[in-house]
């Protein structure tokens, strides 16, 4: 059966769905105001399920504060069990999970599979870290008057938290939040995008057979007007949201006294010096920038190349971007989808417009065809171009040469962004003047600032966001060190 065969039947047979319910207290609601997912690429139905109300907002959070009593008490090993029986879970599911990540974020099902091996290994790593929570003893008699006395810290679960997540990585962001949560001894009530909510509540259904105490995750799609306690209310402990930089800060300046972790945007850069492998670092650049339609806050979106290899570079580049097959989701062959929707990729289209009309040059690509836009790539742009100076969150990269090193160097932090960068170059005193000097919260020498492996400390600075993921760091996130004191005399 051709693609759009399959296409064709998809539509044929979600023309009515069963709306799947939001997960509250144990339970699944089959309740509230009803909406459909529709894929972005050509707007087939891929199901639906309900909008919870602040009703249920309230009965969530009252729930995750009366799990903690548990959840805090939970031996090592059982939260350990937990995370593998997800992880598990999800492994046994890995096609619907592919398939459905697919069609409700408009992703390739080669991306789609890959995520899905992340989330797998997240859940996998979080089990590990779970029974390496530690603490430390404290040598205390360094005076007289603290003769026979020592000390112990621990890290205890800090309570229960609030989660909020985009749509560009509907499985392995929200695992992201979970996985740390549930290895820490806390609680959540999470709200996932509205264009992917169907993802988060099928994992939802692999955690609820994974025997958490009722209340101990609740996941639930709920109005932006609605959704005011999760960033406000008390009880709840953190916050942790993954999104948009205006959103987030306006968010933190709204969470009073509770914890705050933010992953928010970028303009991500890449360093490609003169003593570089041009092929292979185009190869990578081509890789960074257009997977998932440039959609991923560590995208690579500005490219800084030494002049005297701009036009070497860019023959590796242009042929590897134009080679570039934009897409059905479902066909194993399509490396670039659409975008998350229309309006998404009419804006980027806007942003393109905006730089050619100011002197930028077309190098490749710049056509829109509904929510499918053209891998492309931009020469002479300027910083003040917002496809330079924003996140433009979509298939499009600039092109920029430098003369001098420190140039490049001074180009990456021209920004008020700062997650990742990528830097080719096979001088290692470049590489640690890089590391010294950017200011981001993570470079990636030899490689694109798209690389992540999912146990890594992961998060930025500037206007990229406070705290850190990666299970280790995030379960810091999300527990307290408490000090015992130990008087012997």
């Amino acid at each position: 059966m051709s693609q759009a065969a399959k296409r064709d039947s998809h539509k044929e047979a979600q023309t009515e769905p069963k709306a799947v319910g939001f997960f509250l207290d144990g339970a699944w609601h089959a309740e509230g105001e009803r909406f459909e997912i529709r894929a972005p690429g050509d707007g087939s139905l891929v199901g639906a399920t309900y909008r919870a109300g602040p009703e249920h907002l309230e009965a969530a959070i009252r729930a995750a504060v009366r799990a903690f009593g548990e959840t805090r008490r939970m031996p090592a090993y059982e939260r350990e069990r937990i995370l593998r029986h997800i992880s598990s879970g999800i492994q046994s599911q890995f096609e619907e999970f592919s398939r459905l990540m697919a069609l409700e974020a408009g992703k390739p099902i080669r991306a789609a599979r890959q995520e899905v091996e992340r989330a797998v290994f997240t859940f996998q790593v979080a089990a590990e870290e779970a029974g390496r929570i530690g603490g430390e003893l404290l040598t205390l008699d360094r005076q007289a008057a603290a003769a026979g006395r020592w000390g112990m810290v621990r890290r205890f679960a800090l309570g229960p938290i609030g989660a909020i997540t985009p749509f560009n990585y509907p499985l392995n962001l929200v695992a992201h939040k979970w996985a740390p949560a549930i290895a820490a001894g806390c609680t959540l009530v999470h709200k996932p995008a509205p264009q992917t909510p169907l993802t988060s509540l099928k994992l939802a259904a692999v955690a609820a057979e994974a025997g958490l105490p009722a209340g101990a995750l609740n996941v639930m799609e709920i109005s932006h007007a609605n959704a005011g306690p999760l960033v406000t209310d008390e009880r709840l402990r953190m916050l942790t949201f993954t999104g948009s930089g205006a959103v987030g800060w306006e968010m933190k300046q709204r969470a009073g006294k509770k914890r705050v972790a933010l992953e928010l945007g970028g303009n991500a850069g890449a360093i490609i010096h003169s003593d570089a492998d041009l092929a292979y670092a185009a190869e990578r650049c081509v890789a960074g920038g257009f997977s998932y339609a440039g959609q991923s806050c560590i995208s690579v979106q500005r490219i800084f190349v030494q002049r005297s290899v701009e036009e070497k570079f860019l023959a590796e580049l242009l042929p590897r971007v134009k080679a570039l097959k934009v897409g059905d989701v479902l066909d194993e062959g399509t490396d670039v989808g659409p975008m998350i929707s229309e309006d998404a990729a009419k804006r980027a289209e806007s942003w393109i417009h905006e730089a050619l009309t100011a002197g930028a040059r077309l190098l490749a690509g710049g056509k829109r065809r509904g929510a499918y836009l053209d891998p492309t790539v931009i020469g002479g742009a300027t910083r003040e171009m917002r496809v330079s100076c924003e996140e433009v969150f979509a298939p499009v990269v600039s092109v920029e040469p430098y003369d001098e090193f420190d140039q490049a160097l001074e180009r990456v932090n021209d920004s008020r962004f700062g997650l990742q960068a990528g830097l080719f170059t096979n001088d290692v005193r470049r590489i640690f003047a890089a590391y010294d000097r950017l200011e981001v919260g993570g470079l990636v020498a030899g490689d694109i600032p798209s690389w992540r492996i999912d146990h890594m400390p992961y998060g930025g600075v500037k206007d990229s966001g406070v705290g850190r993921e990666g299970l280790k760091y995030a379960i810091e996130e999300m527990t307290e060190p408490k000090l015992l004191i130990m008087n012997t005399r």
